[in-house]
């Protein structure tokens, strides 16, 4: 059984990449996508707030 740390950490590069391809999306128009991946976003989003995390200096979306 992972680690709190462990799943954190996943999540955090789980955020990392979906911020990746979410500017990606914008970049190329692919709304739809876009719209997916901002779903996922939140979710992990939510995840690492509720443990403490403090995005404010990775969060490259800014929504």
């Amino acid at each position: 059984m992972p680690s709190g740390i462990e799943v954190t950490k996943q999540a955090l590069d789980d955020f990392r990449k979906i911020q990746e391809y979410m500017l990606l999306a914008k970049k190329e128009n692919a709304t739809e996508t876009y719209a997916k991946l901002k779903d996922e976003y939140l979710t992990i989003k939510a995840f690492l707030n509720l443990s403490g995390v403090n995005l404010t200096d990775i969060d490259k979306i800014k929504e």
